[in-house]
């Protein structure tokens, strides 16, 4: 496992891959927060908080992670190299917790720098370091499992096709629904405990829940158990195709 996540880093960053993508999550971040006038700018939104950025991030991340993915295992069924991970004294689910780990240690070192945020923040407001760092904290710690079952999503989609880009849109189309899809639905039902029932399937409501700098057990084991999840059917569909 430790191989295969040392050769993901590698890959990324001896390829403008890392780098691009490091660079387009903070320059995109920058200029909706601090550049483009709109409801996102700091300057313009009149509080001194980072509620913005984890309005922002999802999003930013919606696109970003699914391109990282897409050519984890696609690659592999192209090149004919797939074959190889079979026969290699390790497992599959060291072979794809190698491969989550590669990914999401990649977007850790994205989030990194956004840490200046904080502190540039926290100088701004009218009582110099008057910022919720409680809502910070777990804001971070949302975005953090959000990254992950990301990850796993698009390992996932990664499996499904030899082609990247088919990967890359079926990783973002299910990103998309697992996040906004079940709040969406929720809109149009009645009011009750159905409707609440499937905005709770969704990312978004557990994300914004640790967001509020509460870390409930039950929005832990959620992002947990989804991550899990369809790291298991990426895991499957890999053992399908080696039959």
């Amino acid at each position: 496992m430790i191989a295969i996540f040392k050769r993901e880093i590698q890959s990324f960053f001896t390829s403008p891959i890392g780098y691009l993508v490091i660079g387009l999550f903070l320059v995109l971040n920058g200029l909706f927060l601090w550049v483009f006038k709109g409801p996102f700018n700091i300057f313009e939104y009149g509080f001194a908080d980072l509620g913005n950025f984890f309005l922002i991030a999802p999003w930013v991340f919606l696109f970003l992670i699914p391109a990282i993915t897409m050519k984890s295992f696609s690659e592999e069924k192209k090149l004919g190299t797939l074959e190889l991970l079979f026969i290699k004294p390790i497992s599959l689910w060291e072979t794809v917790i190698g491969k989550f780990s590669g990914t999401f240690c990649l977007a850790l070192i994205a989030i990194l720098p956004t840490l200046l945020y904080v502190y540039t923040i926290s100088q701004l407001g009218v009582t110099i370091g008057n910022l919720d760092m409680g809502m910070v904290l777990g804001s971070y710690f949302g975005l953090l499992f959000l990254i992950a079952t990301y990850t796993a999503i698009g390992l996932f989609a990664s499996t499904l096709s030899e082609n990247q880009i088919v990967a890359f849109i079926i990783g973002m189309v299910l990103c998309f629904m697992m996040l906004y899809g079940f709040e969406s639905l929720a809109t149009i039902l009645p009011s009750g405990t159905m409707m609440l029932f499937v905005e709770q399937i969704g990312m978004k409501a557990h994300f914004e829940s640790i967001a509020r700098g509460v870390l409930d057990t039950r929005d832990i084991i959620y992002f947990t158990s989804l991550t899990l999840f369809f790291l298991y059917l990426s895991i499957n569909q890999l053992k399908n195709q080696n039959r």
